[in-house]
């Protein structure tokens, strides 16, 4: 299925412009003054954009993603893992609407009988990102929609990224990194399974 943007509608774009509009007044600025005249048309464009995920469910997300191919006779039995590693992306914490950024998401699956395109996966990626979110929720959110499409349970997600609720305000600790890791099935259970995957991961960085 081809991905078709779903925009925000034009009222809800006019209340969001009216919003930015009130907080440039309420820092104390001059919404009128030239250099912030169209700063409330560009935010919503921004918002339109950048929380694009909001409007997929994880069901749809993965309808949308779901097509797959059957796996090769040679790697029926063998218990191999499909990885794709690096994946870059960023997202906005639900707690202060902070930037979370140098984001690394990799994701590994054993498949069953079917194996996913890899272009779906930073699909999947982009469109959970895409929305207020915790980096756990994240991770979970990527587990199981990559778990409805390739239909099996064994799947890994591990993100790295840098919080801007802690490297910029706050505590202020810049090159603070946070860890994140989602592991079901195989991955959860076989340590020697999670454990080729980190060390995959690693190499890759």
């Amino acid at each position: 299925m081809e991905h078709k943007t779903r925009h925000l509608t034009e009222e809800r774009l006019a209340n969001i412009r009216a919003a930015v509009k009130t907080i440039i007044t309420n820092i104390g600025e001059n919404p009128e003054r030239e250099g912030l005249l169209e700063t409330p048309e560009r935010v919503a464009r921004m918002v339109d954009e950048i929380f694009e995920g909001t409007r997929f469910s994880n069901d749809e997300i993965a309808e949308e993603c779901g097509k797959t191919f059957p796996l090769p006779e040679c790697s029926i039995s063998n218990n191999s893992t499909v990885a794709v590693t690096n994946i870059d992306a960023f997202s906005y914490c639900e707690h202060h609407l902070a930037l979370m950024y140098n984001m690394r998401v990799s994701v590994g699956y054993v498949p069953r009988d079917r194996i996913v395109g890899l272009s779906k996966i930073p699909r999947i990626v982009d469109l959970v990102t895409k929305r207020l979110q915790l980096q756990e929720k994240i991770g979970n959110d990527i587990a199981d929609i990559l778990s409805k499409v390739v239909k099996t349970e064994d799947v890994i997600v591990v993100i790295t990224a840098e919080h801007s609720c802690l490297t910029s305000r706050g505590i202020k600790k810049p090159g603070t990194k946070t860890t994140t890791i989602t592991a079901r099935g195989a991955f959860k259970t076989q340590s020697e399974k999670r454990l080729e995957f980190l060390k995959m991961v690693e190499i890759e960085k």
